[in-house]
């Protein structure tokens, strides 16, 4: 797994690779931030955003049906700044997930030729949208995705979330794989930080399309490969970083919705893959415990004098060092001290425990005060 992870980091362009010059003609671009209860982080976005050097675009928060004052601290944030619009979206209809919902009612609000989906845990750098322009261009993408740097402060999340991002990046590679891939299956986008144009998007049935999809970022992406487009995500560590998750109980709730309702989608429809999914889940983060746990028990028996075999011991050493190598190299990728990977025995039991519990609950999800039943 290190060394598959050091490939694809060497096959992932960075958005430092392309011009942050503002082009001759510059696309109106229309930002929607879909905003739940995120009091906590909805001031620095709006902050963030607004600070960008892209000279042609709108801002529309909406605000859905937040009970923390929100919308107000959206208001207040933006206030003053013509660009910017908060808007408070309808009540939530049967068979919508609340961001798809939150994101549909923005784009009919919004005005620009191209449309960039942000979450509101994000922070934008004043070159963001000029260089995911430009690289949208220049790899000839219809959608543009980034991924940015993950802000972990707890040690439940530098255990929990370079553990996630390595299943994701060994399932779906770099940038290469995915421009490249031959089956929508293969393609992805981030959901926090994603472009495309409003013809695109009107075509493949905007969020409406996805409603009951949990992993609604996925199937947009898988949509617009259907439709003959091409599919990017390049990092972007310098222009975006996100805060997903500020504890365990957080880690849980919001890994938990996506692993398994989610994750199927990642798997060939029909395919047996799909089918014993329920099964194939758990094994990731287990292969990656197994060796700590082998390498233990042979350990306590050599101490206690008990029989142990030397080839046992020596297969757990060398796998245990190569799930640590996976782990730093993940921790070097988003520039954080690679001795964070002693923290990968960890996380790799707490995502174990997330995907049994996200199997055990099958297609109903929770997030944020709603009840689902995903597709």
């Amino acid at each position: 797994p290190a060394l598959v992870m050091w490939r694809r980091r060497r096959t992932t362009p960075s958005l430092d690779d392309v011009s942050s010059a503002v082009p001759a003609r510059a696309p109106f671009v229309s930002v929607i931030l879909p905003a739940r209860n995120e009091a906590v982080h909805i001031v620095e976005c709006v902050r963030s955003i607004c600070s960008t050097t892209w000279p042609n675009f709108e801002l529309i928060v909406v605000d859905d049906h937040s009970t923390d004052g929100t919308g107000a601290l959206a208001r207040a944030a933006a206030a003053g700044d013509a660009r910017v619009r908060v808007v408070d979206a309808p009540d939530l209809p049967a068979g919508w997930f609340g961001k798809q919902w939150a994101c549909e009612f923005g784009t009919s609000h919004a005005l620009g030729e191209l449309l960039f989906f942000t979450d509101a845990d994000t922070r934008h750098a004043p070159d963001l949208i000029t260089r995911m322009v430009s690289a949208r261009t220049v790899r000839e993408a219809e959608l543009m995705s980034v991924a940015g740097r993950q802000d972990m402060v707890t040690v439940w999340e530098q255990a929990v979330q370079p553990t996630v991002f390595a299943m994701i990046l060994l399932r779906y590679g770099g940038t290469e794989q995915l421009e490249c891939a031959a089956r929508a299956i293969d393609v992805i986008a981030n959901g926090q930080c994603f472009m495309l144009s409003r013809t695109v998007y009107d075509a493949i049935g905007r969020h409406a399309a996805v409603r009951e999809f949990v992993a609604e970022d996925l199937m947009i992406a898988q949509a617009v490969w259907k439709s003959g487009h091409r599919v990017s995500l390049v990092r972007g560590v310098d222009q975006l970083s996100t805060r997903m998750y500020d504890s365990l109980p957080a880690l849980m709730r919001g890994w938990g919705k996506n692993v398994y309702a989610g994750g199927r989608f990642a798997m060939p429809e029909g395919s047996l893959m799909r089918w014993a999914y329920p099964v194939l889940l758990p094994l990731f983060p287990l292969s990656l415990l197994a060796p700590f746990v082998v390498l233990f028990v042979a350990i306590v028996q050599l101490i206690f004098g008990t029989a142990s075999s030397v080839a046992i011991i020596s297969f757990a050493f060398v796998s245990s060092v190569g799930v640590l190598a996976t782990f730093a190299q993940a921790n070097r990728m988003n520039r954080d001290p690679i001795h964070r990977a002693l923290f990968a025995p960890l996380g790799a039991a707490i995502l174990l425990a997330i995907c049994v519990v996200a199997v055990a609950r099958g297609q109903h999800v929770s997030w944020k005060s709603r009840d689902y039943v995903a597709a």
